[in-house]
């Protein structure tokens, strides 16, 4: 085989790659939970702790850890959302990445929480949220669609946000 024929292969071989990496890359994009796609159901993805009611309400699901300061900073505005929304029909479920259940025990026991915790054992809602950064969070309408994403927790930045999108999903009317 002559230099231009090896030249050749490589260039075929470093295309192919390339392709291949492209199409990893679309597999992993596709699977995220971006604006307008319809939430999956968290029970084919592994949930196994029951889910509270989601079918009609405004859900805001949480990604976070216990080695995550923001998520720490997150979870007393969490709670209030939870105590000032959850009668006009808004579900918090807060997802831990956490590697062990002690860690989480731990984290919960230091800090109070009024809405649904689920572990992700075998991060399989990360992986299917496409989760990057702690914290992550989507906020759900209801019908099932993502219609918001937050990544981190900036403090009264981030909880406007929340308050001004939960409170624009709870008007909205569903059966147009």
């Amino acid at each position: 085989m002559n230099t231009s024929s090896r030249k050749s292969c490589a260039h075929r071989a470093i295309y192919a790659l390339l392709f291949a990496i492209l199409l990893a890359g679309a597999a992993v994009t596709s699977a995220a939970w971006k604006a307008g796609a319809i939430l999956p159901d968290l029970k084919t993805l592994g949930v196994a702790e029951p889910l509270p009611a989601m079918t009609g309400k405004v859900v805001l699901v949480d990604f976070w850890a216990s080695w995550c300061s923001p998520c720490k900073a997150s979870f007393p505005v969490l709670n209030t959302l939870q105590q000032k929304y959850s009668k006009s029909g808004r579900v918090i479920i807060a997802i831990n990445e956490d590697e062990k259940a002690e860690t989480m025990q731990k984290f919960l026991a230091e800090n109070t929480v009024t809405f649904t915790i689920i572990r992700d054992v075998g991060h399989k809602l990360v992986e299917a949220a496409a989760v990057d950064s702690m914290p992550s969070s989507f906020l759900i309408d209801k019908t099932g669609k993502v219609r918001f994403t937050h990544t981190g927790f900036h403090g009264d930045k981030t909880t406007e946000q929340y308050i001004r999108e939960i409170e624009q999903l709870l008007r909205e009317d569903v059966r147009k």
